[in-house]
């Protein structure tokens, strides 16, 4: 399979530049390996059902998100943050009110506020080492 990336240059699918990519996003929510390399298989084996060999690295990012979204709220906003260039806290605090918009309202009321914190915390500890300006040298 071949991913298209964003300046429109091809390269075959590397699973381990996805899993790296994931690992990151789950940076110490103690999410077991064994779940992440599930993740990333399933992932693969999504990708590898199309009829076309060919697959934009858009799609890969989404099906990333849509599945981190499942798994852990903070390594979701987190992959989100390298993949959609967020650019300061006011894109994090965006990303999160979406988020918080698709629970249910008793969701919210306990999610948010920590999820906010933890991501907006995350994002000052660890931006200069882990938050890449080139996105696709860290996802996939």
């Amino acid at each position: 399979m071949t991913v298209i990336k964003r300046d429109g240059q091809r390269e075959s699918f590397d699973r381990s530049k996805l899993l790296r990519g994931v690992v990151t996003a789950c940076g110490k929510t103690g999410i077991p390996a064994a779940r992440l390399e599930s993740l990333v298989d399933d992932i693969e084996a999504e990708l590898q059902q199309r009829a076309v060999r060919e697959v934009p690295s858009a799609e890969v990012g989404e099906a990333v998100l849509k599945s981190l979204k499942k798994l852990s709220e903070v390594a979701y906003v987190r992959f989100a943050s390298v993949y959609r260039q967020f650019q300061g806290i006011r894109d994090f605090v965006e990303e999160l009110h979406t988020l918080q918009g698709e629970q249910s309202p008793a969701d919210r009321e306990t999610a948010h506020p920590a999820l906010e914190r933890n991501a907006i915390a995350t994002h000052q500890e660890s931006a200069p080492n882990t938050l890449d300006p080139s996105p696709e040298t860290v996802l996939f």
